[in-house]
C-alpha cells in the first residue's frame, strides 16, 4: 500500500468569451472588478497556483493585466472539463500527486472554506474524482431541472446525479418528501488527480449523460467513484446578465 500523503494543488478557471446567454461574460464588472478576477482572487485565498485556461485574448490580456497566471487553449473543447485538462497538462507535471481544481470562472463568490472542503477529499489515496453537495433546505424547490440532485454512498461517494428527484418516495406527497429524506444538491465545484482527468477526456459521452445533460454521469458509467463533500453555503452562479445585476445588488448590500 502506498504511504499516504498531502498532494500539490494547482487551481484552474476555463474561461470563455463566447457565451450563448451571455458574452464576454467572464469580463463583465462587478462591484468594479471583473467577474474572472474575483474568481480568481477568491481561489487564490487558498490555493498556492491558479490558472485562468481561455481560448480568448481578451480574457487573456484582463487576466495578465490584474497580475494573474493565464494559460491559452484551444476553442474546440466542448466542456469546461477538457479545456481545463488541457492547461493542466501544460502547466502541471501531471503526475498522480497533483491535484487539479477546476473552479467555475462565473462563480465570484466562491468562497476558500468551499475549495479547502474539497481539497481535503484528498488526503486519501483512494480518492481520484471529488465534488461538492449542499444539503437541501425543507422548504427549497427540489423539482428545478436547473439544479442538479445527487444521492450518495454511506462512505460518500456519489452513486447518480439526476435533474430529477431521488429517491422518489411512491407512497407519500411530494410536498412532505424534504421532511422524510436528507437531499443533496450539487455544487458544480470538482477536483481531480491529474492523471485521472487526463482518462475522463478520453471517454466517449454515455447514454445517461446525454439524458440528462450532466458529463459526471459519463464517469460514474464508466466506473469512477466521486466522492462527494458537503457545504452549507449555497453557489451563486452568473448564468445571464440578470444573474449579474442581482449578485451586484447583493454585494452592494453587502450580503455577500
Amino acid at each position: 500500500m502506498k504511504e499516504s500523503h498531502s498532494p500539490r494543488f494547482t487551481g484552474i478557471i476555463p474561461a470563455r468569451y463566447a457565451s450563448s446567454r451571455f458574452p464576454g461574460k467572464p469580463l463583465a464588472v462587478i462591484g468594479g472588478m471583473t467577474m474572472i478576477e474575483r474568481v480568481y482572487r477568491q481561489a487564490s485565498l487558498v490555493l498556492e497556483e491558479t490558472w485562468v485556461a481561455t481560448d480568448d485574448e481578451r480574457i487573456r490580456e484582463a487576466v495578465t493585466a490584474f497580475g494573474g497566471k493565464v494559460v491559452m487553449t484551444s476553442s474546440e473543447h466542448r466542456s469546461g472539463t477538457d479545456r481545463c485538462a488541457e492547461a493542466a497538462a501544460v502547466v502541471t507535471d501531471g503526475s498522480e500527486d497533483t491535484v487539479i481544481i477546476n473552479i467555475q470562472g462565473d462563480e465570484p463568490f466562491i468562497r476558500p472554506e468551499q475549495i479547502r472542503a474539497l481539497m481535503d477529499c484528498f488526503t486519501g489515496n483512494e480518492v481520484m474524482i471529488a465534488t461538492l453537495i449542499r444539503r437541501a433546505e425543507p422548504d427549497e424547490d427540489l423539482f428545478n431541472p436547473n439544479h442538479p440532485k445527487v444521492i450518495v454512498r454511506k462512505n460518500m461517494d456519489a452513486i447518480c446525479f439526476s435533474r430529477s428527484v431521488i429517491p422518489f418516495f411512491r407512497d407519500s406527497p411530494a410536498a412532505e418528501w424534504s421532511r422524510k429524506h436528507t437531499y443533496y444538491k450539487h455544487i458544480g465545484l470538482y477536483g481531480y488527480r491529474a492523471s485521472t482527468l487526463r482518462e475522463l477526456t478520453l471517454l466517449p459521452q454515455s447514454p445517461l449523460e446525454k439524458a440528462e445533460s450532466l458529463e459526471q454521469m459519463r464517469w460514474i458509467e464508466n466506473g469512477y467513484s466521486i466522492r462527494c463533500a458537503v457545504t452549507p453555503w449555497e453557489s451563486i452562479g452568473i448564468d445571464t446578465p440578470e444573474d449579474l445585476d442581482r449578485a451586484a445588488k447583493m454585494l452592494q448590500e453587502k450580503l455577500l
